[in-house]
């Protein structure tokens, strides 16, 4: 239920002060109609030789398929490492627009909160723009390259499992759907749940500004800023709106929630929970997406099917072979990869630190903390055995 006892007012307060101006300048930045020109102007014969991404960002970037890339087949790894990145971030955005909505929903209840609901409506429309744009780049550039869907997909409602590429199964993303229905509706009557769920929302966001800023560089460092290819102006519009989205989890995730009275043993678990499944979600790294954090063995299907493409225009064998080196042997990008998660649970470990209410286990990150480029390894070597076996199974 929403809590309304002991909750102060923020008409006045320095907090609603922060909050305004945090409101203001997002407004006042708002890259919403230079999103929606972008992904209309979109066309993929234009930039099809240019790279989107600056140095290191490239689908399987240090690993052997990179390595004995030609340089055109490096253009494609670089533009689709864009599609696999910005394709996860539309999912993640599609369940943020949601619980932005309910979060509201528990919080308008209180006098003086209004600048936040209204900060969130704000973020919410921005959100659809992002998606309406990475979308279009996205299908049209798989279709230029592949004629099909690799990392794309058709819109989707915000109980599917958030991660495109996930350790999952039938049972778990049933589970999921249901944990996510059970939180939209308590955390839209619950005020201190519906402040909660911005420090997941904020420990998702932080993943992904170690990687977005260098990202927008790319087009921030052009030299011909005009005449750069759109989804580098893409990257650099998004990168900007979430800075703003940022700012909107940490202050109510650590500040805000401090307005409200202390939470509730149930409270307490369900934050808690919260938390746990965002380690669980980022507990490994994948090779192929570095700072998105798949389990790579979902993606076994897709980089056979890039393998065998007329891009790679490999045979079985020598898919396999290649799939073998890039999943189950040590590389630069393998280590890139891990250095990112590496970089990200320290992060996650500082934005947790001022919560009281927060688990030792997850304050400690302990999920993601066990993660290693050994237990990476062994985990690739009995999935790729698996999935070498089925595809013998379907008459490969």
């Amino acid at each position: 239920m929403v809590r309304l006892d002991a909750v102060p007012q923020l008409n006045s307060s320095p907090l609603q002060r922060r909050l305004e101006i945090n409101y203001r300048r997002n407004q006042k930045q708002d890259h919403t109609q230079l999103l929606d020109q972008a992904g209309q102007d979109f066309d993929y014969g234009e930039c099809r030789d240019s790279y989107w991404n600056p140095e290191l960002y490239y689908l399987l970037y240090g690993t052997p398929i990179w390595d004995q890339a030609s340089d055109y087949l490096r253009t494609v790894l670089n533009q689709l490492y864009w599609v696999a990145y910005y394709s996860q971030i539309v999912s993640a955005e599609i369940a943020t627009i949601f619980f932005n909505q309910t979060s509201a929903a528990a919080l308008y209840a209180h006098d003086g909160f209004r600048t936040i609901c209204d900060m969130l409506d704000l973020e919410s429309s921005q959100e659809r723009a992002h998606i309406a744009a990475f979308r279009a780049v996205a299908e049209q550039t798989e279709q230029a390259l592949l004629g099909k869907r690799l990392f794309s997909y058709p819109m989707r409602g915000p109980f599917t499992e958030t991660m495109i590429c996930a350790d999952t199964n039938r049972l778990k993303r049933w589970w999921k759907q249901l944990q996510l229905h059970a939180f939209g509706l308590i955390s839209a009557s619950n005020s201190f749940l519906a402040c909660q769920y911005f420090t997941v929302r904020g420990l998702r966001t932080l993943n992904g500004k170690l990687v977005q800023h260098q990202l927008s560089r790319y087009y921030q460092t052009a030299d011909s800023q005009e005449n750069a290819p759109i989804p580098s102006k893409i990257s650099f519009y998004h990168f900007m709106d979430e800075s703003f989205h940022f700012n909107s989890s940490t202050l109510l995730s650590h500040e805000v929630i401090g307005c409200l009275p202390t939470p509730t043993r149930f409270e307490t678990l369900v934050a808690n929970l919260g938390i746990r499944g965002c380690q669980q979600d980022h507990r490994q790294f994948s090779v192929a997406v570095n700072g998105i954090f798949w389990h790579d063995p979902a993606l076994y299907s897709r980089v056979y099917e890039l393998l065998r493409s007329h891009l790679f225009a490999m045979d079985d064998t020598e898919a396999r072979t290649m799939m073998q080196a890039c999943f189950t042997q040590e590389s630069d990008g393998l280590h890139r990869s891990y250095l990112t998660h590496q970089e990200a649970t320290a992060s996650y470990r500082v934005y947790l630190e001022p919560l009281d209410y927060v688990w030792s286990d997850n304050r400690a990150m302990a999920i993601m903390e066990k993660t290693s480029i050994e237990g990476y390894l062994c985990t690739q070597r009995r999935a790729l055995a698996r999935f070498f076996q089925s595809l013998e199974n379907v008459g490969y």
